[in-house]
């Protein structure tokens, strides 16, 4: 490289927040960076300032950084003949992306590049030290870079198991608490806009109903909330024009598990510190922390929302919601959604409802039923039901004034006595296999294959024994009126027209059979079932049958 006569000079500067984290913040300020060129220039008789560029909070591990690339723009543009940094570490840190801008692209351009804490100048640096020392000192910026990389993402996941957010922005609907910005508080307007949101998609309107809906009321959207407040939002997109509320951002909304109190993150994960793009974890390895923050929606209702989710549930064409029955009803043979059906003849409309499968001819049955004898029929099933559990949960204030051993009630169970008898059944299968082996009847690898199977049968058993006797012990602990809204079922027993307000509170699915047979399940079968089952053994002391509720038929 032949030497100028003058050199228009970027003074380039980074400072990244794993820089900070590292300690060395005020050594590799900012301001100590920018001192520190000014001062070597002011000394140059042959240099003047073209321009400052500043890179503040940016990794060194890639060079997507805006004012990097706009002094790359500058050098291409002819605007810049001389690039100086305090060290090669602030340049960047990784090794092969330096090595080809300092040793390819920049001699190409004739820019000129100097760090000064290296000593290193392009214009007189000699072959070992463009060839052998510069790389060196690149790869040990890229190693300590690794290093760092991975010293923050332990630190992160060490935060994110103690249920702290780690999050740029809190999510619409909180806000970051001022004295601690691990915790999140609940932003009052936001966090009303998003109980209307789950409230509107349980009563059967599409995410794109909501969203224009939404819109309508003049309700401002995530991203122009945000502005708002003041924060710095951006995204990848350049745009002059007010975002808007999309289906996206209503679903986005709806499937968050935070908004129930439930600290979610880890989520993605970079592909290394060199790329910036993150790939999907499997849910199985989210880190999942309860009762981090206040609660938005319960619990209840973002599961009701996420089954609901699950199916189809587009609106028809000019309607803003779906029908009463989406997300409910189900083919009690083959299993699939029931469709829904209108025919029109001379001004007169009948909506019924029938088997997808048999209407693609691929078997099953028709199973048509019509859309009011339909609700009727539900409606006085789930009437039947609930009376039913209403009358049996009032025997149930008695408990509290009796000595009642829970291990009693336990033995009481139906469903923990059945599972008992299962776990007798794998305990002798497997005391035989001993015998069929020593009578040849079974090879030693079937007998390790079947034992291995029996004590997973066993254990399974027990995991549901265990969980049969939680349910009976939660009942004990928080009473019946804990688990079920007894007022809301007083009033729908009093209730003539059904609607889809009592189907999401009160049923899971509805089973439709040939000749017009359904059968109900309900959102809290087992605790329906666990109360019944509790007032029998109160009026029998173990005389009276137990009754099976998670399904009901009616008719």
């Amino acid at each position: 490289m032949k030497e100028k006569d003058f050199y228009n000079v970027a003074v380039y500067l980074r400072l990244s927040r794993d820089d900070e984290s590292d300690g060395g913040a005020e050594s590799n300020s900012i301001r100590s960076q920018r001192d520190m060129i000014r001062s070597f220039i002011r000394k140059q008789d042959d240099m003047e300032i073209y321009d400052i560029y500043v890179d503040d909070g940016w990794s060194g591990a890639n060079f997507d950084r805006p004012s990097f690339q706009r002094m790359m723009e500058d050098i291409e543009a002819g605007h810049v003949d001389c690039v100086i940094v305090k060290d090669l570490s602030r340049f960047g840190r990784d090794y092969i992306e330096a090595g080809r801008l300092i040793q390819k692209t920049f001699p190409a351009f004739s820019v000129r590049f100097i760090a000064l804490n290296d000593n290193f100048d392009s214009l007189t640096a000699d072959f070992n030290e463009k060839t052998l020392v510069l790389p060196v000192k690149n790869f040990v910026n890229d190693a300590y870079c690794s290093d760092i990389s991975k010293k923050v993402r332990s630190h992160q996941q060490v935060k994110r198991e103690k249920g702290d957010f780690i999050g740029a922005f809190a999510v619409y609907g909180y806000r970051k608490d001022p004295e601690n910005i691990n915790r999140l508080l609940v932003d009052e307007y936001a966090a009303g806009i998003v109980k209307k949101i789950f409230a509107w998609k349980i009563a059967g309107l599409s995410n794109l109903a909501i969203a224009e809906k939404l819109d309508g009321m003049g309700i401002l959207s995530p991203m122009e909330y945000k502005k708002s407040q003041g924060e710095k939002f951006s995204t990848g997109f350049v745009t002059h024009v007010k975002a808007k509320w999309s289906a996206v951002a209503v679903k986005r909304i709806l499937t968050n598990e935070l908004y129930t109190g439930m600290m979610v993150q880890g989520k993605n994960e970079k592909v290394s510190h060199k790329v910036k793009r993150s790939v999907e974890k499997p849910k199985e390895e989210w880190v999942r922390v309860p009762d981090t923050h206040e609660a938005v929606v319960s619990a209840e209702d973002f599961k009701t929302v996420q089954r609901l989710l699950a199916v189809d549930t587009r609106a028809s064409a000019g309607k803003a919601g779906c029908h009463m029955f989406m997300g409910f009803l189900f083919c009690g043979d083959c299993g699939e959604p029931m469709i829904r059906r209108v025919n029109r003849y001379k001004g007169t409309e009948k909506v019924y409802f029938i088997c997808p499968t048999r209407n693609k001819g691929l078997g099953c049955t028709r199973h048509s039923i019509p859309e009011e004898e339909l609700k009727h029929l539900v409606l006085a099933g789930l009437q039947q039901q609930l009376a039913l559990f209403l009358d049996k949960s009032h025997v149930l204030t008695q408990i509290e004034t009796m000595e009642v051993q829970f291990d009693e009630v336990a033995a009481f169970d139906q469903e923990i006595r059945k599972l008992h008898q299962e776990q007798e059944k794998y305990v002798s299968l497997r005391s035989g296999l001993y015998e069929d082996l020593k009578q040849g009847i079974i090879t030693e690898e079937d007998f390790r294959d079947f034992r291995q199977i029996y004590e997973k049968q066993y254990q399974a058993a027990e995991d549901a024994i265990r969980q049969q006797e939680e349910a009976i012990k939660d009942l004990f602990k928080a009473g019946v009126s804990a688990g079920a809204n007894l007022e809301k079922m007083k009033s729908t027993l009093e209730i003539t027209e059904l609607t889809r307000d009592i189907l999401v509170t009160f049923v899971s699915r509805i089973l439709v059979y040939e000749n017009k047979r359904v059968f109900l399940e309900l959102r809290a079968g087992d605790m329906f079932a666990k109360v019944l089952m509790l007032a029998d053994f109160i009026e029998s002391k173990g005389n009276a049958p137990v009754m099976e509720q998670e399904r009901k038929e009616i008719s």
